[in-house]
């Protein structure tokens, strides 16, 4: 399960029970771990972070931060910024700009030069923003949606009970074949296999996201409601499953899932 995100036990509002009061404890809290893999980032063709002793940041309700010791950045590189931030859990930030040839990309890096004193393990280590790098990779596989958790996981199952799905009170799916999605952190998504969606009730929407568990969303528009539906036609590994099936999410729709038929007697 994810530590940070949503239900998860360093959430502000964790799912599970504890046998210990919270009493004291900071409602905003912050986990250091070891990530003991390779990752290197590239801006053009220059590497300019190579690292095996990174560390996560996990941070509630913030998805993990990769962090590497200042010396596995290219110093020759980084050039000194006038931006700072502030931190009320960590400090005060420092920024860094990389310079690759003619190309600046300005606060891309940044560091607690004198953290505060419960995060005093931050003290020499540096955080590359994912988005100012070209490309990024864990070992020798390319990592193209970002950085993942892992306490976070995907689980499918195929499902036997009845899906209706309306929109503005009209049927626009049903199935008795449909894809769960169970997601750490998140509420369960019913997918529909995209046979059983009426002919005519999805029109292609602009929209695209992209997910470091499951991969890049496909958008469509349910009558009037904008991006009312999606779809993942590449899935990642762990989400293969939902290939060529929808979900549904918007004002004015509505997803129902049969409850089991068969329910015990008490004795």
């Amino acid at each position: 399960m994810s530590l940070t995100l949503g239900t998860g036990p360093l959430g502000s509002k964790p799912g599970g029970d504890f046998n210990f009061g919270w009493d004291g404890a900071p409602a905003h809290r912050l986990y250091f771990e070891p990530f003991p893999r390779r990752v290197r980032a590239l801006v053009d063709d220059r590497i300019v972070l190579d690292s095996t002793r990174g560390r996560l940041l996990f941070e509630s309700n913030i998805g993990p931060r990769l962090y590497v010791p200042l010396g596995d950045l290219d110093a020759s590189l980084l050039e000194p910024s006038d931006t700072t931030s502030h931190c009320p859990f960590k400090g005060d930030a420092s920024y860094r700009s990389l310079r690759v040839g003619e190309r600046v990309i300005e606060d891309a890096v940044w560091l607690y030069e004198q953290p505060i004193e419960k995060a005093a393990w931050l003290e020499g280590f540096a955080s590359l923003y994912w988005d100012r790098a070209d490309a990024w990779f864990v070992e020798d596989e390319r990592v193209i949606y970002g950085l993942r958790d892992p306490y976070h996981r995907v689980d499918v199952a195929e499902t036997s009970r009845a899906v209706r799905v309306t929109a503005g009170g009209e049927v626009i799916a049903e199935s008795e074949r449909a894809k769960l999605l169970f997601e750490t952190g998140l509420a369960p998504r019913v997918y529909v296999p995209g046979t059983d969606v009426a002919a005519g009730a999805l029109s292609p929407a602009a929209k695209r996201t992209t997910c470091p568990y499951k991969g890049e969303a496909t958008y469509w528009d349910v009558g009037d409601v904008a991006d009312g539906a999606w779809s993942y036609e590449s899935p990642l590994p762990e989400a293969l499953a939902i290939r060529g099936h929808v979900s549904f999410q918007g004002e004015g729709i509505e997803v129902e899932l049969a409850e089991p038929a068969v329910r015990f007697a008490l004795i």
